[in-house]
C-alpha cells in the first residue's frame, strides 16, 4: 500500500459489513467546509458508526482540490477523526460562511409592489442564517419591515408574536392581499363592445326588397 495519512491503527479498522459509503456527498473546497462536516457527521450518526469508520469514511466524500489536500497531509498523521475535521476545516477557512447578525434582519424590509408573501419568504429564509435568534426580535424586525398596513397594524395588538402564530395569522392578510390583486387587474382589462343590434336592418333590407323606401329615419333631428 503507497503513502497515506492515516495511521496504521486505521488501516486495520475493517468496515462493518453492508455499510454504505457516502458516496453522494462531495465536497471540491468551493463550499462551506464546516456545512459539509456536519452534514457528514450526522449521516454518521444515523448510520451508528464510531470514529474509526468516520475518518476512513471522510476522504471519500472529497473531490478535485480537497482531495490533493488530504492527499499531501503527512503519512499517518490521521490518527483520530478530530485530527482531520480540525485540519479540513483549518484548510478551508476561507470557504465558512459568514455569520449573519441581527442588522442583517433589519435591511430586510418589504420593497414597493413586493406581495407580502414574497418578502415573508426572503424575512424567513434571513431569519435561517441568524443564530440565537429570538422570536421577540424576529417579530419585532418583521413589523419594521412590513408594507401592508392592516397585517402591520394588527402585529402591534401584541407584545410578542411567535414566528409560528406570524405565519398562521399572515395567511388571512396575504389571501385578501391576492384577491384584491386578481380584482385590481381584472378591473383593469379592456371592456369589449358589446355586439351591435341588427334586427332593426334587416327589416329595412326586407322592407326594400318589397318595395317600400329605403329611407332611413334618425331619431334626432
Amino acid at each position: 500500500m503507497g503513502a497515506t495519512p492515516f495511521h496504521h491503527s486505521v488501516l486495520e479498522v475493517r468496515l462493518p459489513k453492508h455499510y454504505d459509503k457516502p458516496t453522494d456527498m462531495r465536497y471540491d473546497g468551493t463550499q462551506d467546509p464546516q456545512e459539509h462536516l456536519t452534514v457528514f457527521e450526522t449521516r454518521m450518526n444515523m448510520e451508528g458508526v464510531g470514529d474509526e469508520v468516520r475518518f476512513r469514511a471522510f476522504p471519500v466524500t472529497l473531490a478535485r482540490s480537497a482531495i490533493r489536500w488530504f492527499n499531501s497531509l503527512p503519512q499517518g498523521s490521521v490518527a483520530k477523526f478530530s485530527d482531520i475535521s480540525r485540519a479540513f476545516l483549518a484548510q478551508f477557512t476561507t470557504r465558512i460562511a459568514k455569520v449573519k447578525h441581527l442588522i442583517n434582519l433589519l435591511g430586510v424590509t418589504q420593497r414597493s409592489g413586493e406581495p407580502t408573501r414574497k418578502y415573508l419568504d426572503r424575512f424567513n429564509d434571513e431569519c435561517l442564517e441568524i443564530d440565537d435568534l429570538t422570536d421577540s426580535v424576529a417579530s419585532l424586525c418583521l413589523t419594521n419591515g412590513l408594507l401592508n398596513e392592516d397585517f402591520k397594524k394588527h402585529l402591534t395588538t401584541k407584545p410578542v408574536w411567535t414566528m409560528q402564530e406570524i405565519q398562521s395569522v399572515a395567511r388571512e392578510y396575504i389571501n385578501d392581499e391576492e384577491v384584491s390583486q386578481v380584482v385590481a387587474a381584472n378591473k383593469l382589462q379592456p371592456a369589449y363592445n358589446q355586439p351591435r343590434q341588427h334586427g332593426g336592418g334587416e327589416r329595412l333590407k326586407e322592407h326594400a326588397r318589397d318595395g317600400g323606401p329605403t329611407k332611413i329615419f334618425k331619431l334626432f333631428p
